[in-house]
């Protein structure tokens, strides 16, 4: 075959502009496909021997052929050139380059747009994978944690203000929940990308008798797309994965900016290991949270390959356009970058040192009983509307006078209520508080005892 010649070249006179060469090029960047290309070519390959499109010896042949250009491939002494313009069409030039005849039978009844249909299915269903296996190590690392902080007191905030006590478990196993949620739309997103496209050919479909059951027999696809229109032009897949991993980023930037707060000298709850902090060029004394503020940051670089996606699809007619070429760089960068963001939080989080006391502290103060108390009224039959008012002039009394709630007498209480009693201070301990929210879902011990000891089960 020329080496010079397009495989679409027949329809041509001229030769390729070398500026549209390198511009329509997307070698460098798709050739990390280069191992699912080699896959879906043998399965088709062996599909059309199969069918008797191609002889046996044929066939035998561009498997060899295939197998060693993916050995040189992993080896990193295949020799890419822009004007191959793809991984397929490099992958089909140095096959026929070896096995000549036999290798131009290989693309019968494909087109490359069902072709890299195929081979970015193939990748992200191994990529969806790996994702949720680093999801889940995230889980475990937040699990342990929990276990090993299950009487560790803090202050829950909203707004950023001290609201209730919790117990630092019950925190952690929020962030459990919200990356469970992540595996499970990864979990959904793994079956809508689980579908073979191959046999759709260009958009309609092919007259020879290719058996696509046995491709994706091949290929371990459950299912067959069933409109060839619908297979050379969807990104559906695409656009999900980087929906969930935008969602999966966000929960791990929400998580990084509580480390970076908690790790400051004004809160003190947590220090971070040297090993997951940097210093500054200038002063001396300074450790500074780099790990989690970069995990914050790249946030946003998942969100805007989102919006690139869905940019690059919003008006495309049907079915093939060369727009989606541009699929490959969000992709693979909200690949990279999510699976690097799960290892490294993993280890940032299993370095970490709460200062227990110092949380425990925090959680008795800026009034954060106030709500005990008002709910201690209600089982004396105060309404709940009127009890919030005691509470509120309660905590008013105490600004002016500098006090906090567990330090006023019972005299000072009855000033705002006769409702209050004597067991009025047992509801006024950051323990007691927090152990009597003993609801499914609650902070108690109890309760998030109970929640770790059913995750170990379900997860046996």
């Amino acid at each position: 075959m020329d080496e010079k010649k397009k495989p679409w070249g027949g329809r041509f006179k001229e030769a390729t502009d070398g500026q549209v060469e390198e511009f329509t090029a997307s070698i460098d960047i798709d050739r990390r496909l280069f191992h699912y290309d080699i896959r879906g070519s043998i399965a088709h390959c062996k599909m059309l021997a199969r069918q008797g499109i191609m002889s046996g010896e044929e066939a035998a042949a561009v498997v060899t052929g295939l197998e060693e250009i993916r050995t040189e491939m992993d080896a990193g002494t295949f020799v890419y050139t822009a004007d191959l313009e793809d991984i397929h069409m490099a992958v089909e030039r140095a096959l026929i380059d070896r096995v000549a005849e036999a290798g131009e039978k290989l693309h019968t009844a494909r087109s490359r747009n069902d072709q890299v249909a195929l081979d970015v299915r193939l990748y992200l269903r191994d990529e969806i994978d790996a994702t949720r296996r680093l999801t889940e190590n995230l889980k475990t690392v937040l699990l342990t944690r929990a276990k090993d902080e299950i009487d560790t007191m803090m202050p829950g905030y909203t707004h950023l203000q001290k609201a209730q006590p919790v117990l630092l478990s019950h925190y952690l196993l929020a962030y459990w929940e919200m990356f469970e949620r992540d595996r499970q739309r990864l979990a959904d997103c793994y079956t809508r990308t689980n579908v073979l496209p191959l046999g759709s050919a260009a958009l309609a479909g092919t007259t020879l008798p290719i058996d696509r059951q046995y491709v994706a027999e091949c290929l371990d696809f459950p299912v067959l797309s069933q409109n060839s229109m619908d297979a050379v032009s969807d990104r559906d897949f695409v656009v999900e994965f980087i929906f969930a991993a935008s969602l999966l980023m966000m929960h791990m930037s929400r998580l990084c900016e509580d480390l970076v707060v908690w790790s400051t000298d004004e809160f003190g709850f947590i220090e971070m290991s040297d090993a997951f902090t940097t210093g500054s060029s200038i002063m001396p004394q300074k450790k500074n949270p780099d790990v989690a503020e970069l995990i914050r940051g790249k946030t946003g670089r998942v969100y805007g390959n989102l919006v690139n996606m869905l940019t690059i699809l919003k008006g495309l007619p049907m079915t093939y356009n060369r727009d989606l070429q541009e699929d490959k760089e969000p992709l693979f960068d909200t690949v990279d970058t999510v699976k690097n963001c799960l290892r490294i939080l993993a280890g940032l989080l299993e370095n970490i040192t709460v200062n227990r006391a110092r949380m425990a502290r925090e959680a008795a103060r800026g009034f954060s009983l106030a709500t005990d108390i008002a709910e201690y009224l209600v089982m004396k039959n105060v309404p709940f509307r009127a009890a919030h008012d005691i509470v509120g002039r309660l905590v008013s009394y105490c600004i002016e006078e500098g006090k906090e709630l567990p330090s006023l007498s019972l005299d000072e209480f009855k000033k705002f209520s006769d409702s209050f009693d004597r067991d009025i201070h047992d509801a006024l301990t950051v323990q007691q508080a927090v152990n009597a929210r003993s609801i499914i879902g609650g902070t108690s011990k109890e309760m998030v005892a109970k929640r770790i000891a059913d995750i170990e089960s379900e997860t046996k």
